[in-house]
């Protein structure tokens, strides 16, 4: 799916369910290989980033079996083949968090820097210094990690940021640790939830996930099978949420948890739309007028980076002017350069955007820069006037599951052009 064509002017309307949370189900597939046993996991989205993380596994030595009714199992290896390959670890961000279970059951790891969407620096001091705390040892050589270990044992960890990715591995790392090990000023996500329970269902001993302080109480030993289903993801459902006001439509996404989503529906009710939460689906409305509002970008429970690009879409398309801090991933605003080519009015100044609303976008070629600005400018294509081409489209294809088909369901004229 190279290039997407989007042809504008028409309001979606319709009802969408939403997939299985990508960053959960990739958190919770790496875990995976902490089970003694066979891992079934329900509600898994057919995504590329999954089919990567799959890959990697089975390179390791994991027995992977993909269902038809979005179950995947996976029955770990009792010793890890070889090494994580290369060329797949480079596509793909959470390939990091095989890190902690590695380093956890098999006491070593080598694993090549990770890859992923280019949205700015992630570095890996915090995974490093979480997992060197409970006596890890860790090391990069020519573009790989290595890592080994004895005796893991619990401690106190202080993360000087709220990193999910830096909470998941020293969670996982810490289950067949010595002891117990606290984590301070944990992410509190809910796909770090998601994980917390996923460990719990293995028999591990988890508690405070939610909250910005979880501890774990390390066990000798994990169950032999596990079950599990997967939650709903948050962020492609605020997508189709803010596509429906964005073309000021109605549009209802069902199978979410409406908590989840709490940030992206105060922001838009703060902007005019009308939203309606039931218990296990959102009702947007985009039919009324619509003011500009101010959007900072910070870790859960404020508005997640990963909902920003596609709130600037539907924010070039209302009256006034509107004000975004992006405070996590200073590259995230690639995606202004495109809606500028559209005849959006955005002005960028270091991490801050500026959006003036114009009454109308205007279709033309534009070129997704990574996930989440691709589905933006699928926004901002739906909302323009005439036909727009996405290039770079592979990228929806990364965490969208079936986005084309969802949103022609939706009424939206959207197509694969190959």
């Amino acid at each position: 799916m190279e290039r997407v064509v989007v042809v504008g002017g028409s309001p979606l309307r319709g009802t969408v369910r939403a997939s299985g949370a990508k960053n959960a189900a990739l958190a919770i597939l790496c875990a995976s290989m902490l089970c003694p046993g066979r891992v079934v996991i329900e509600n898994v989205p057919r995504i590329k980033d999954i089919e990567v993380m799959l890959e990697l596994l089975a390179g390791l030595g994991a027995q992977v079996q993909v269902h038809t009714d979005g179950k995947v199992s996976v029955e770990p290896p009792s010793r890890i083949r070889g090494e994580a390959s290369y060329n797949l670890v480079k596509q793909l961000r959470a390939s990091n968090l095989l890190l902690g279970p590695l380093v956890g059951r098999f006491r070593s790891v080598r694993l090549a820097l990770p890859g992923g969407c280019n949205i700015g620096a992630r570095p890996m001091d915090l995974h490093f210094k979480g997992l060197q705390a409970l006596g890890a040892t860790l090391d990069v050589r020519r573009g790989y990690i290595e890592g080994r270990a004895g005796i893991l044992r619990g401690t106190r960890i202080y993360l000087d940021l709220p990193s999910v990715g830096a909470t998941e591995n020293i969670m996982m790392a810490a289950v067949l640790a010595r002891g117990q090990t606290v984590i301070e000023n944990a992410a509190r996500e809910p796909e770090v939830v998601d994980l917390a329970n996923f460990l719990n269902a293995m028999g591990a001993r988890v508690r405070g996930a939610g909250t910005d302080v979880i501890k774990v109480d390390g066990v000798e030993n994990l169950v032999s099978e596990v079950h599990y289903a997967v939650i709903p993801d948050r962020i492609e459902a605020g997508t189709y949420m803010v596509a429906g006001v964005a073309t000021r439509g109605e549009v209802t996404v069902t199978g979410v948890i409406p908590r989840h989503l709490e940030a992206v529906t105060a922001k838009l009710r703060e902007a005019g739309a009308e939203v309606v939460e039931a218990e296990d689906s959102v009702t947007v409305r985009g039919t009324g007028p619509l003011g500009p509002i101010d959007v900072r970008t910070m870790p859960y429970p404020g508005f997640p980076t990963d909902m920003q690009s596609q709130i600037m879409a539907l924010l070039t398309t209302v009256p006034g002017t509107s004000l975004i801090v992006e405070n996590i991933f200073e590259n995230r605003f690639q995606v202004a350069y495109e809606l500028q080519r559209m005849g959006a009015r955005v002005r960028v100044e270091g991490r801050v955007a500026v959006v003036e609303g114009v009454e109308r976008l205007q279709g033309t070629s534009v070129r997704a820069t990574d996930l989440r600005a691709a589905a933006a400018l699928v926004v901002a294509g739906l909302a323009a006037e005439g036909r727009t081409e996405i290039h770079n489209a592979h990228y929806l294809a990364r965490g969208y599951e079936d986005v084309v088909a969802k949103f022609q369901a939706l009424g939206g004229e959207v197509r694969t052009d190959p």
